[in-house]
């Protein structure tokens, strides 16, 4: 998946695929994890949000299933 170099302390980079509704992070620690059924909204707020990390806590993480990949 082709992900987006956000800033952000914390994550790395951003994919998102619409048509699964994956939604893929990459952390600064290398780790890569895919989130299920991410709708695009909550896409869309993740990369327009002032701080990536803040909404990823606040509105992903704890709220959608996830694998790591990497």
């Amino acid at each position: 998946m082709h992900r987006v170099r956000v800033r952000s302390s914390n994550i790395a980079s951003v994919g998102y695929d619409p048509d699964s509704a994956i939604l893929e992070i990459e952390f600064n620690d290398g780790g890569v994890y895919q989130y299920s059924q991410v709708s695009e909204r909550h896409f869309r707020g993740l990369m327009t949000s002032g701080s990536v990390g803040g909404y990823f806590h606040r509105h992903i993480k704890g709220s959608y299933r996830y694998r790591q990949v990497r």
